[in-house]
């Protein structure tokens, strides 16, 4: 469910002190069920403050229950509010600790730090377990984008809790946000504590992380002392829209004609996938370098690579076999013109799981310091030697995906640094 968020900006923890920043309307949820949400509960009576809370009531009672960031009054406030961001100046940053827990306005180039809370509030100090953190990034340019943190837990109830914060560009104009590899910063008394523990990069897939007082277990004692602060770093780029870049798939074994974003297929099925490039910056374009990037659970089919353009109208044939790899030259380009890059590609089970796997499949245009990409998706659901079929969709992404290839761009003679790195139209 999703409900209205009405508080103040979340406050600092003791060990990143910091300010509230003005409220704002933004959406927090959980899967409760319930129309107005998780119950929440009020504290009436407690020893001390912040993380020294002890011997606290609430009222209405929440007995024995484990129950995540479901207090009104809080050490943050609303603990529903649990997620905020502000401009990244450093982990200590004094004054300029301002954590905007509805939305925030992000500048070109700069970077900015994530923040989840995460508090079990049972009074009697028993244990969540299987506590997992989630954030989920948007996967595609515009002038508004959510930045999602979860809270799953197998004994809680609710089990899972969210909440998010809206980036919003300063004038209009579209952007994207870029993870930072290796950014995952886990803060509490115990493991988190003296600098705190970096968490894997996993914290931005469905997989999510676990995380506990003494090691990461998953373990999450209930009661203020092993409340914990997560952080993780984005970069904002706004759209440089020099050149359009589409990927799309179709199912060649089942005879398919059409491209679409996605596509049903089978263990041993060939997909035709196509990129298509087309220059509108107004200007002649060289050395326009293509890639893909495959999934783990999807094979290159050598010498299927064709190139269809102005002069090679009936598809050119690529024998280097690169596209994978460090990609191709397809050569230069005047404003108007376009070129389709077609190959092949077969579905194996290397890593396949119970249910519905998400191939996520990632293709790159690069021109100078600029590179744009879009993905397309291929839809296996597996099985057999399954005892039970989970619904959700687990994503196969590449091994070099679109987390790690931020940190550069195509250039003519490969991936190369960059100062500039677009994302196109990311599908969901």
């Amino acid at each position: 469910m999703k409900a209205i968020k009405t508080v103040s900006a979340v406050v600092a923890s003791a060990a990143i002190v910091g300010i509230n920043a003005a409220p704002a309307v933004m959406a927090w949820g959980d899967n409760s069920g319930k129309a107005n949400g998780r119950d929440m509960y009020t504290l009436e009576n407690c020893e001390g403050t912040g993380y020294g809370r002890t011997n606290c009531t609430v009222s209405p009672s929440m007995g024995d229950k484990v129950t995540f960031n479901s207090y009104k009054n809080g050490n943050i406030g609303d603990e529903r509010n649990f997620v905020g961001a502000r401009e990244n100046t450093g982990i200590n940053a004094g004054v300029n600790n301002v954590w905007n827990a509805n939305e925030i306005t992000v500048e070109d180039g700069k970077e900015y730090l994530v923040r989840l809370y995460a508090h079990n509030n049972n009074p009697n100090g028993k244990v969540a377990e299987g506590v997992t953190l989630h954030f989920t990034l948007p996967t595609e340019a515009g002038t508004e984008l959510s930045v999602q943190g979860s809270i799953d837990s197998t004994n809680a109830d609710p089990t899972r809790v969210y909440d998010d914060v809206v980036f919003k560009s300063a004038d209009g104009s579209q952007f994207y946000l870029d993870y930072i590899e290796g950014s995952a910063h886990f803060e509490n008394n115990f493991i988190g504590a003296n600098g705190g523990y970096t968490l894997s990069d996993d914290i931005i897939t469905s997989k999510g992380v676990l995380i506990g007082d003494s090691e990461l277990d998953g373990q999450v004692p209930g009661c203020f002392k092993y409340a914990s602060y997560t952080t993780i770093r984005v970069k904002a780029h706004y759209l440089n829209k020099s050149f359009k870049v589409e990927k799309t798939v179709r199912n060649v074994t089942n005879g398919e004609k059409t491209f679409s974003d996605t596509v049903d297929a089978k263990v041993g099925d060939i997909v035709e996938y196509q990129i298509y490039f087309e220059n509108i910056s107004g200007q002649h374009m060289d050395n326009v370098v293509v890639r893909d990037l495959l999934p783990n659970n999807m094979e290159y089919i050598d010498g299927s690579t064709k190139l269809y353009n102005q002069a090679h109208q009936q598809g050119a044939i690529n024998n280097n076999d690169t596209i994978p790899s460090t990609g191709i030259n397809i050569g230069s380009y005047d404003d108007g013109a376009n070129a389709y890059i077609r190959f092949r590609a077969v579905v194996v089970d290397k890593s396949m799981v119970c249910g519905t796997n998400k191939l996520v499949n990632w293709g790159q245009v690069g021109v100078g310091k600029t590179t744009i990409q879009d993905n397309a998706f291929v839809m296996v659901k597996k099985t057999q030697g399954c005892d039970t079929i989970p619904t959700t969709p687990v994503e196969d992404l590449p091994t070099t995906g679109p987390v790690s290839i931020m940190a550069g761009a195509l250039g003519a003679g490969g991936i190369v640094t960059a100062a500039g790195y677009v994302i196109a139209s990311r599908k969901h």
